[in-house]
């Protein structure tokens, strides 16, 4: 298992360097002498140190990839020797849980949080995973790695249900579950062994940052991603009478169209007219080819097409089933794509971001993505 913190002292790395400074920071935001550190800001910095691929914007069970693992990435304080903390939410799922209770709901928890991590493990092209840990202390930061392994269904045992939560284990971890939150918890153990980083927070850094800023001209950012410019998010699904559906006949399931025979790979990802209303000039345009790469690195021809460029295709259209259906969704030929089984993975819609008229990119986004972005609402990428 990869040691972070040890990789990072012997290269006389940043991420230690930065850790430190960000934590030294924390009088900014808390009178705590425990370092702050926001969850974002050291999955940024971890990324940045490690040159680590980020994968938080898609709210995946990873939050980053190193060298073909995937990364799950966490801080948070721990005063003892443990601390219990969030690994997945089933918001979209709440209805379908609760119909279940005992052994019969810890074992749909497991078999919903193994299936978000095996469609990480697909979508990203996930050899093998662990956690990073940053656990916060006063005056220190303690760091290590610990285990990202599925639930062992078949282990699962010590069930015990109370008003609020139900609690259980398999053969490595405990976990609980908060009914009102639809959260899923894992207890996280701290080992003998850990990376122990000293913070000496600043008494006073509003002094800091006046003294550094001051008189001095800084490069504003230019590599925030822009709504409708820089991305756009696309819905893999309609609505009718306020209730999402995955469309039967087009879409996902064009190949179930009637009126001629059809390929079993004949897919497309539809484009609300709403998209083009906003953002006219996002894409080519229609049926003018350009490169669509998926998260495992493919890069596959694609085009708008149809009529008022109501669909994103590839060419063949069996690229884009070959990835969103087989691959992702893990689809058979003649098996339809249905509300339920994107809620029960986790996402619903599709990031494009484009780098230039001829290169664009696709990702999955989380449950309500695009009603968060077609609304202009806060969207954190």
């Amino acid at each position: 298992m990869i040691n972070f913190a040890q990789l990072d002292k012997d290269n006389n790395g940043e991420y230690l360097k930065l850790l430190s400074a960000v934590s030294k920071l924390s009088g900014l935001f808390s009178d705590s002498a425990i370092p702050l550190i926001n969850y974002r800001v050291a999955e940024n910095i971890f990324c940045r140190s490690f040159g680590a691929e980020n994968l938080s914007r898609s709210d995946t069970a990873f939050d980053a990839k190193y060298e073909g693992k995937g990364i799950g990435l966490k801080t948070f304080t721990c005063p003892s020797s443990y601390s219990t903390e969030k690994v997945a939410e089933f918001n979209s799922l709440s209805g379908e849980l609760k119909k279940y209770q005992g052994k019969d709901l810890a074992i749909k928890l497991a078999t919903f949080r193994n299936e978000r991590i095996e469609l990480a493990n697909r979508t990203y092209g996930i050899e093998d995973s662990l956690y990073h840990i940053v656990a916060r202390r006063e005056k220190e930061l303690l760091l290590f790695e610990t285990d990202y392994s599925v639930i062992n269904i078949e282990k699962i045992t010590n069930i015990r249900e109370q008003a609020s939560s139900l609690s259980f284990e398999d053969d490595k971890h405990l976990y609980s579950f908060n009914y009102s939150k639809s959260t899923l918890f894992r207890k996280f153990d701290l080992p003998a062994a850990v990376f122990r980083l000293p913070i000496e927070i600043i008494a006073d850094p509003y002094a800091l940052l006046l003294e550094l800023f001051e008189d001095k001209v800084l490069k504003p950012a230019k590599d925030k991603l822009r709504r409708g410019i820089d991305y756009i998010i696309l819905p893999l699904y309609g609505i009718s009478k306020k209730e999402k559906y995955v469309f039967e006949k087009s879409g996902l399931n064009q190949w179930n169209a009637g009126g001629r025979k059809r390929d079993p790979g004949e897919v497309y990802i539809p484009i609300p007219i709403t998209i083009h209303q906003q953002f006219p000039d996002f894409f080519p345009p229609r049926d003018q080819k350009f490169s669509l790469t998926v998260p495992t690195g493919e890069v596959l021809s694609s085009k708008v097409c149809q009529e008022n460029s109501k669909a994103l295709m590839t060419d063949p259209n069996k690229a884009l089933s070959d990835w969103l259906l087989r691959k992702v969704l893990l689809l058979e030929e003649g098996e339809l794509a249905t509300m339920d089984l994107l809620n029960e993975l986790g996402f619903d819609s599709v990031l494009i971001k484009k780098e230039d008229n001829s290169n664009y990119s696709i990702d999955i986004m989380p449950v309500d993505a695009y009603e968060k972005f077609i609304n202009n609402e806060d969207f954190e990428l």
